[in-house]
């Protein structure tokens, strides 16, 4: 197996393979990456078993093959070398890489690969296309609110279902709630609602430029997406997502409009004085102002006071302030809406003027 390679082109590559894989351990096959040279391309695989990557890349083959080569090095070699040409052969189980500007040569070892675990394809289902630009926003907008407790399995990825002809995440980890619909004018295939892992999502909102469509397909265990030259597919999550519709209100009876900077910014300043462990807040509006405080410690307190639009009776309701925090990064307006009914039922934060996404806070208890 011998070819040669631009050094930019394949290290762009080999960086999205090793985000994906799990270990940098050289003794197992799962740290190294496929690469597979046949009639002037190349083919890279990376895999961590549940998150599977490929693509191709164009380069000079001069002699086919195939084999696998521990990414974490490979991907060390490339980075330190001027961009170019750079030359790659294998002999035997060992692979040797020279740079065509520099009189430098690199040996590594590789490992067979017959080796290298099988990818599932997407046989016999429908893919459907999104806007990348459209899907990347409805990653952004949920992806934050997935659950880290691994005891609550279920909870620990990203829930997509189709409603009628739209397309729905859903993110939650019990105390607050991310959700986004979208309407994409395209007949969307049925298919059950499936939990996707964040790492996935994740990769393709890092690495999927706004432009052109994104393919996706949901098989029985796995969800396989398409884009530019890339295909990437991951295990679904196994389990019973919550019925998360119990928890959205129908309806909330006040609401206060405050400018999205200010309150970033007002958050900011709070949060320095917030007992990291129990992260709240207390946000206390009445007419014409909001005021966002931290609770007394030892260290001290803090106080702001930001103008709102809001004609009711003053109330106080205590949240985390990280709750809060996500989704104004990523809300994308001007201004927000809060709508909520009573201390300690759920908050709703919307976009102003509303968009095809909310977020649902549960409230702390007052301390």
């Amino acid at each position: 197996m011998k070819f040669s390679f631009d050094r930019d082109a394949l290290l762009k590559e080999i960086s999205i393979a090793q985000e994906i894989i799990a270990t940098k351990n050289n003794i197992s096959i799962l740290s190294n990456v496929l690469l597979s040279a046949d009639n002037g391309s190349l083919t890279i695989r990376a895999t961590d078993i549940k998150v599977n990557f490929e693509t191709r890349i164009p380069v000079d083959v001069q002699e086919g093959g195939s084999t696998t080569v521990f990414c974490d090095k490979f991907m060390s070699i490339i980075s330190s070398l001027p961009p170019g040409e750079i030359e790659f052969e294998q002999n035997d189980v060992k692979i040797f890489i020279r740079p065509a500007t520099k009189k430098a040569r690199f040996q590594l070892k590789s490992i067979s690969s017959d080796k290298y675990p099988e990818f599932t394809v997407p046989e016999n289902l429908s893919f459907f296309e999104v806007p990348v630009k459209d899907f990347k926003e409805m990653i952004n907008q949920t992806v934050f609110s997935v659950s880290d407790d691994e005891t609550r399995y279920f909870m620990n990825g990203v829930y997509m279902e189709k409603v009628d002809e739209k397309l729905q995440l859903v993110a939650t980890d019990g105390r607050r709630l991310a959700f986004i619909s979208k309407e994409f004018g395209i007949a969307i295939p049925d298919f059950r609602g499936v939990i996707i892992p964040p790492k996935i999502l994740s990769l393709i909102n890092r690495r999927a430029h706004d432009e052109g469509p994104l393919a996706i397909a949901v098989g029985e265990k796995n969800v396989f997406f398409r884009f530019a030259n890339y295909e990437f597919s991951s295990v679904l999550i196994e389990g019973q997502f919550p019925n998360y519709s119990r928890v959205i209100p129908e309806s909330q009876e006040h609401s206060f409009e405050v400018d999205t900077k200010d309150m970033v910014e007002a958050l900011k300043r709070v949060a320095l004085l917030v007992e990291q462990k129990s992260r709240r807040i207390y946000m206390t509006v009445g007419p014409g102002s909001l005021t966002i405080s931290s609770q007394e410690t030892e260290i001290g307190t803090a106080r702001e006071e930001i103008p709102c639009r809001y004609d009711g009776e003053e109330i106080t309701i205590a949240l985390n302030y990280l709750y809060m925090e996500e989704p104004l990064k990523v809300i994308g307006s001007e201004r927000v809406c809060f709508e909520f009914t009573e201390p300690m039922k759920a908050v709703t934060l919307k976009a102003e003027p509303a968009k095809d996404f909310f977020h649902i806070i549960m409230p702390m208890q007052m301390e």
